[in-house]
């Protein structure tokens, strides 16, 4: 099968969709199939308007071109992708969209107009947003498109099914299960020792990195000094604010900034901490969450999130309705070190079934739907 992926980022930039675009796409042609992704982002040197980089057995075309703060879009991105798409006549489109993505959105128009076979898979909540989308979607007549409509977890399938009706798939972000699998022999815990927290994520407003800082202050308030002790992995525009908030909460000796890591460094550090901390409201699936929980950490996480389709309250983590419930499931994990040990020793042994297998199967079901779509 001729598979062309179409997403606004990419590697090298890095976030959550850009690896598992990419991941998906490099899984898919070590399965066998020729693999394309067209993007609007450019490459490590900077490659741009159609230069085609061969990267782990993927043809990634990079349609973007320079633009002030790198923005991921190109004024000719539609002339481009139709293009690229009638020199190529995939099997299937494959859309990766967020809430705002010109460029994939582009590729999916370009992929209708030839009459090729469209997925679009969502890659985050639509809250807040949804009222507009739908009265758009029905004056533009995209509620009627042949499109197959797929999002990364139930509860944000539920919003899409909201803007578009009819039927919404949900294709998973995936994980190398053994690669994120515990070492046995490295699991050491000091129940006397402080709490070891650990969070990962761009530090951004939308990830709610400052909230995150005051969520540990107030559990550190209420238990003995010395008693927390936080990991934050990541950067990103808070960055600032973040260090300001540490500084105004005292908490120098609490909190310690990693900056951005490899996955090999992630790693390294979740074998050293015990509980991760995802304060996010509009997560749609959560894969450092998932990472976290398949290396064995209790993962303290809000409610209404797609963190929940792979976390249990009181059995894989604490969910939680708001700031104030993840202060308070922090100082529980801090007192309650039986529950901890119960919780991690649950996720050490019980995987769940979000490995790549589950992934590339929904992903080719969604190919095929699409197809009879466009048939009818």
């Amino acid at each position: 099968m001729l598979i062309a992926h179409v997403s606004d980022t990419y590697p090298p930039r890095t976030g959550g969709i850009e690896s598992q675009v990419s991941d998906l796409a490099t899984r898919q042609a070590a399965a066998g199939h020729e693999v394309h992704v067209l993007t609007a982002t450019l490459g490590e040197g900077g490659e741009r308007g159609g230069v085609v980089d061969v990267e782990r057995g993927v043809a990634v075309h990079r349609l973007g071109t320079r633009l002030p703060f790198d923005l991921p879009v190109n004024p000719a991105e539609y002339r481009l992708i139709t293009t690229t798409l009638r020199a190529l006549r995939p099997d299937v489109v494959h859309v990766h969209a967020g809430v705002l993505s010109p460029f994939a959105f582009d590729g999916a128009r370009a992929a209708l107009a030839q009459h090729l076979p469209v997925a679009i898979t969502w890659h985050c909540m639509l809250d807040g947003v949804v009222g507009g989308l739908r009265l758009g979607a029905r004056l533009t007549r995209w509620d009627r498109r042949p499109i197959a409509l797929s999002a990364v977890s139930d509860v944000a399938a539920a919003r899409v099914a909201a803007v578009f009706g009819g039927p919404v798939a949900v294709v998973p972000n995936g994980l190398d299960v053994q690669e994120w699998a515990p070492d046995p022999a490295r699991e050491v815990v000091d129940a006397d020792g402080p709490l070891r927290l650990v969070a990962t994520m761009r530090l951004a407003p939308r990830k709610r990195a400052v909230p995150l800082i005051e969520v540990v202050a107030a559990a550190a308030g209420r238990l003995e000094p010395g008693a927390l002790r936080l990991d934050l992995i990541g950067s990103g525009p808070a960055l600032a604010q973040v260090t300001d908030r540490i500084e105004r909460w005292g908490l120098s000796d609490t909190v310690r900034l990693r900056g951005r890591l490899t996955r090999d460094e992630v790693r390294a550090v979740y074998r050293e901490t015990e509980v991760f901390l995802a304060p996010a409201e509009l997560e749609s699936f959560g894969i450092a969450a998932l990472e976290a929980r398949v290396s064995g950490l209790a993962v303290v996480a809000r409610l209404g999130t797609g963190i929940t389709s792979f976390i249990g309250d009181g059995t894989n983590g604490l969910l939680v309705a708001d700031d104030a419930g993840m202060a308070d499931g922090v100082v529980r994990l801090a007192r309650d070190r039986a529950l901890l040990a119960e919780i991690r020793l649950r996720n050490r042994q019980e995987c769940p079934e979000l490995g790549w297998a589950r992934v590339l199967a929904a992903a080719e079901a969604e190919y095929s739907r699409a197809g009879t779509l466009v048939l009818n």
